[in-house]
């Protein structure tokens, strides 16, 4: 898996790319630690702890494997970043020790495995980790067909003032990259960031794969149920 998030990205991560309101962070924080309960919780791509530290401020007791370093710094940056312990590797293969009741992998960064068998290994991983009868939870998009026209390989995701986001889509391979322009006072800076797209549909194949079966899917933190215009779903997976 390649390193995308270096020392640029890392330091402008949470705010050029986490647009989660409070509230929203908020609730998938709740979500998170009712499944946890009373173990341990793993995030998968913990990043600058954007969600594990209020989840460990909540009283769980969280992990994380991340594959950045840069990122890493930036979460030994903040308040209490060096409270919680990090793996350092691929979340497709790196492991942690002990078992936990949780494993988590948010905000679209399971679509950063670009190949089939990346995703596979990672909920296998996943699973290598889980307690019985503990639980995956997956936060991704939903492959965005609902806005190609025919014939177009192109659809802007966000125009705003400050930042342009167009993802170039290919149907076929499913492969996709992710094009951003942030327009600042010293000129324009891009960006680009390969992605693989993934249906729901094929992530119950992954955790069946893994020993995993799905208990909960939802379009949001809130437990709103899924529809056909729903944009990103959160899954659950229980392991048996």
């Amino acid at each position: 898996m390649a390193d995308f998030f270096g020392p640029d990205v890392a330091y402008r991560y949470d705010r050029d790319h986490c647009n989660q309101t409070d509230e929203e962070l908020e609730k998938s924080v709740e979500f998170l630690a009712e499944l946890a309960g009373s173990g341990r919780a793993l995030e998968f791509a913990i990043g600058t702890g954007r969600v594990a530290l209020p989840l460990s401020d909540s009283g769980i007791k969280v992990s994380g494997i991340e594959l950045s370093e840069a990122m890493v710094g930036e979460l030994r940056r903040k308040p209490r970043g060096n409270e919680i312990p990090v793996a350092m590797g691929d979340m497709t293969q790196t492991s942690v020790e002990g078992r936990f009741s949780l494993v988590y992998l948010v905000f679209n960064t399971l679509s950063n495995l670009t190949s089939q068998d990346a995703q596979v290994a990672c909920f296998r991983n996943a699973a290598a980790h889980l307690e019985d009868g503990g639980h995956f939870i997956v936060e991704n998009a939903i492959p965005p067909f609902w806005g190609l026209a025919n014939d177009t390989t192109k659809m802007a995701f966000d125009r705003s003032d400050s930042h342009w986001g167009i993802d170039e889509i290919d149907v076929v391979t499913q492969q996709g990259t992710s094009h951003h322009v942030w327009l600042e006072e010293a000129g324009p800076r891009l960006m680009a960031l390969p992605f693989r797209f993934v249906w729901p549909s094929e992530l119950d194949l992954m955790a069946a794969l893994a020993g995993l079966e799905l208990v909960e899917r939802w379009q949001d933190w809130w437990r709103t149920p899924l529809t056909a215009q729903s944009k990103v779903h959160v899954s659950v997976w229980r392991k048996r």
